[in-house]
């Protein structure tokens, strides 16, 4: 294999009670829900069926990251700080539209987030993340498991875009995106793959 054979997959920690109401959630470590977990081992056989090649795998320092990576059957798991979720400062634990009855339009990629990260801050996060890792891919596959706002921010850089193209790249929980190269240039090579869950017997 070259090295533009190894590919960089992103996995998004299964649903928590904050994901689930569309709460920001960054620094509260809140853990999985019992569907957030059953999420996060549908999502292992994803993982499983991508046939990895000796995965190194990195995961956020919060519990739902932690958590998922282990049900998701990955081992030797390494913690970056540097994959934490975007700091919201005084909007953590508010919905958009909460944050909009106060700051009218905004977004976390085009707004200000009072005592929070601002997108240049992130974009540092993420780009030191993924200079971090591309020594790594010469030789092997990397797994990098955090979460929603912070995956789709290292999907844009990856892909050499700014860090508000973010927003064009729903992540749904416990999904997985694999990043890569096509003919040299960096690629989305799948996006938001997620398992389906069994529904209840009947």
């Amino acid at each position: 294999m070259s090295a533009h054979d190894f590919r960089l997959i992103l996995l998004r920690h299964g649903e928590t009670e904050w994901s689930a109401s569309r709460q920001h959630t960054g620094r509260t470590d809140i853990p999985l829900t019992p569907n957030g977990e059953e999420q996060a081992l549908a999502a292992g056989k994803l993982l499983a069926g991508l046939d990895l090649h000796d995965p190194l795998v990195f995961s956020s320092p919060r519990q739902r990251a932690t958590r998922t990576a282990e049900l998701a059957g990955l081992t030797g798991v390494h913690i970056d700080n540097d994959l934490a979720e975007w700091d919201y400062g005084e909007y953590e634990g508010l919905t958009t539209p909460e944050i909009q009855k106060m700051a009218p339009g905004w977004t976390i990629w085009t707004g200000v987030t009072p005592e929070g990260e601002d997108a240049g801050q992130v974009r540092t996060r993420a780009d030191r993340v993924l200079a971090s890792v591309l020594p790594e891919l010469a030789n092997r596959d990397v797994v990098l498991v955090g979460h929603g706002h912070f995956s789709r921010v290292l999907i844009a850089r990856w892909a050499e875009f700014d860090v508000t193209e973010g927003r064009r790249f729903f992540l749904s929980t416990a999904a997985i995106t694999v990043l890569g190269y096509d003919y040299q240039a960096r690629t989305v090579l799948a996006h938001n793959l997620t398992a389906q869950l069994e529904g209840p017997r009947r």
